[in-house]
């Protein structure tokens, strides 16, 4: 397996913080990102604020956050410049509210590289699939060049959050 499709490592806890920013917003969706020091595990979570109602998506901006997200500016300045820290994001993750963990045309279209050459940042996507009454089920995205698309590399069990 190329280290590219190898799947971060996401402690439990981590996971499930992501989780539980997913109930605080929900019906909304949430987003943030994860780092760590070591190119295969993360080690702290940053949530973001979903600034979806305030519109500004690059491509879905009649959406509500329901069915898209933004991270705010100043989160996004921030996340660039963990890349040139000790500890840079190592994935970005968001929920859907409907239960389901893919990656959506929409999604996969923004987290691609606007010159059609890549990821957009170097980081996998989580995604994590909550309704209202539990996390259903959680999946991790990769960039593959051999598929020039994000591929899934990892499934997580949801929980009662």
């Amino acid at each position: 397996m190329s280290e590219q499709l190898r799947p971060v490592e996401i402690p439990r806890e981590l996971l499930l913080k992501a989780f539980e920013e997913s109930r605080k917003a929900f019906p909304a969706e949430c987003c943030g990102w994860m780092s760590g020091p070591e190119k295969v595990s993360v080690d702290s979570i940053r949530p973001c604020a979903n600034q979806q109602e305030k519109g500004g998506h690059p491509i879905a901006s009649e959406r509500g956050s329901e069915t898209a997200y933004v991270i705010d500016g100043q989160d996004l300045l921030e996340l660039n410049r963990t890349f040139d820290g000790d500890a840079p994001a190592r994935l970005i993750y968001h929920s859907h509210p409907n239960g389901q963990a893919y990656l959506s045309p929409t999604d996969r279209e923004v987290a691609a590289s606007p010159w059609g050459d890549g990821p957009a940042y170097p980081v996998q996507q989580l995604v994590v699939g909550i309704d209202q009454g539990r996390v259903v089920e959680a999946a991790l995205f990769a960039w593959s060049d051999e598929a020039e698309d994000f591929v899934e590399i990892a499934r997580y069990e949801g929980g009662n959050v």
